[in-house]
């Protein structure tokens, strides 16, 4: 069945036919592929490692930032006063004041900014209002002037800077918080799977294990009939009723450990668990053992090009590699292009100020280089040798992880190999164990055995039972582990998901 998931900041499951039943009833029968769905809309792990993405989304819109110009204005008032002085005769020339108002950015808003080449510019308006009154008179003035100012990095801040860093960082971060999300999906369905498994095999050991009580319960019917027409000592009774108690016992156990194991898969495919309290899940699918073929080849390229885990370690490395370009070009010393243009104005009135900013009657301009050599340079050489180690190890990290993925792999081919094996050879031992049993009882009938002897007989079978669900249950969480360590889990069940 074909099975589409798109991963937006939340998950949108489509195209999935089954529905979650209500879960009001007290059993409620469920498949892996239902398993499965519940818990990629409910599992509180993909809930959690779903919101990463989005974090790191914000923080990449944040780094742009660096780029937006911003907007200057201000306003400032001055006033002033000082003593005249005197004249020539000794007398007081009175005060003299000074107001002045200044406008920066009034006519032609402030702005400053940088561009990703490392262009800096900055564009001021500034238009001042003087005012002087002295000796009687007053006296006003408008004057003004606009500057363009850009600088131009060459060596150090060139290539890349602080901006361009966070930016390139922050796009690497957002892909590996992307395959850490993956890889939750992943870890989660092959956990669902294990849990699945493993409550069929619990289901079945309770099975099991109350076909073992009905043989004891039976031998012993059968053992004190013999004993009261004197066929059989009581010793033999007591020894049938101590086998009826320890397999009561063992009932008892299995029953507490499908109870662990179901309350395992509730609390992968729910989020309100509470709700759940009185619900007995019910696997709608048997253990079987299906051969699949096995390649090791071709399970080691799938390793190497699938898992999320071995993609976010190249994007580690990648990191590395963008920030040692960063401190590399901290090396070098500043050599930067500036320059300057603009015009001025001076008239009595605040118009005369802006029609002079029209004409080309005060232009003023520079141009020029300017160079910064830091002596030393010690912080910048050791970051960049520091940043160069990080690298190096993040290289080996990622051969590390390249090494261990082939032996996980080439481990989980062998279980699976190992498994199957293993799920005919306690098949053929179950099979004799029954007949073997069946021949004891008959000859306890014959009075040719004991029922102690038949009781041996009994452990073995259910033994027998026990290794045979077992190797079946290990089989399929071999198959699922296997998936896992390909990175093929979301293609072992056909699940397409796209993360936007």
């Amino acid at each position: 069945m074909q099975l589409t998931r798109i991963l937006c900041t939340t998950l949108c499951l489509c195209a999935f036919s089954a529905s979650a039943q209500n879960v009001s009833t007290n059993s409620k029968p469920i498949t892996l592929e239902e398993a499965i769905q519940m818990a990629l809309q409910h599992n509180y792990d993909i809930k959690i490692q779903r919101i990463n993405p989005q974090i790191a989304l914000y923080n990449l819109r944040g780094a742009y930032s660096a780029y937006e110009p911003q907007l200057n204005l201000s306003a400032v008032h001055i006033f002033r006063s000082q003593p005249g002085g005197v004249d020539e005769f000794g007398r007081d020339l009175g005060t003299r004041e000074f107001e002045s108002d200044s406008f920066s950015g009034g006519i032609v808003p402030g702005v400053s900014g940088l561009f990703p080449s490392g262009l800096q510019y900055q564009l001021n308006t500034v238009v001042n209002h003087n005012s002087v009154s002295a000796f009687g008179r007053q006296d006003e003035t408008y004057t003004g002037d606009w500057t363009l100012r850009l600088r131009q990095p060459l060596l150090q801040d060139f290539w890349i800077d602080a901006g361009r860093l966070q930016i390139q960082l922050n796009r690497r971060i957002l892909k590996i918080t992307e395959e850490g999300l993956l890889l939750q999906l992943m870890l989660t369905i092959s956990n669902v799977e294990q849990a699945y498994y493993n409550l069929i095999f619990a289901g079945e050991s309770v099975k099991v294990q109350e076909k073992a009580r009905e043989l004891a319960e039976r031998l012993l019917m059968e053992t004190r009939k013999k004993v009261e027409v004197g066929t059989l000592a009581e010793l033999d009774e007591k020894q049938a009723e101590s086998q009826v108690a320890t397999s009561k016992a063992d009932l008892l156990a299995t029953q507490r450990t499908l109870a662990v194991q179901e309350n395992i898969l509730k609390n992968l495919i729910t989020a309100e668990y509470a709700g759940w309290q009185g619900v007995t899940l019910l696997p709608a699918e048997k253990l079987v053992a299906v051969p699949v073929p096995l390649n090791l080849q071709e399970s080691w390229r799938k390793g190497l090009t699938q898992r999320p885990d071995f993609r976010q370690s190249k994007l580690d490395v990648e990191r590395r590699n963008i920030t040692l370009k960063y401190q590399k070009n901290q090396l070098f010393p500043a050599l930067d292009l500036v320059g300057s243009y603009g015009h001025s104005g001076l008239d009595v009135s605040y118009g005369g100020v802006l029609r002079d900013f029209t004409r080309d009657d005060n232009p003023s301009y520079s141009y020029g280089a300017i160079m910064t050599i830091p002596l030393g340079n010690l912080s910048a050489r050791n970051r960049y040798k520091a940043s160069k180690a990080e690298k190096e190890q993040a290289l080996l990290q990622l051969k590390k992880l390249e090494q261990d993925i082939l032996v996980q792999i080439d481990d989980a081919v062998k279980l699976v190999q190992t498994s199957l094996e293993r799920v005919e050879a306690t098949r053929q031992a179950q099979a004799f164990a029954e007949a073997a049993l069946d021949a004891e009882e008959k000859k306890l009938t014959n009075g040719k055995s004991t029922p102690y002897q038949v009781l041996q007989f009994q452990r073995d079978l259910t033994a027998a039972r026990f290794e045979a669900i077992r190797a079946l249950a290990e089989y399929n969480n071999s198959l699922s582990q296997l998936s896992f360590r390909e990175g093929a889990t979301l293609e072992r069940h056909r699940l397409n998901v796209t993360i936007k």
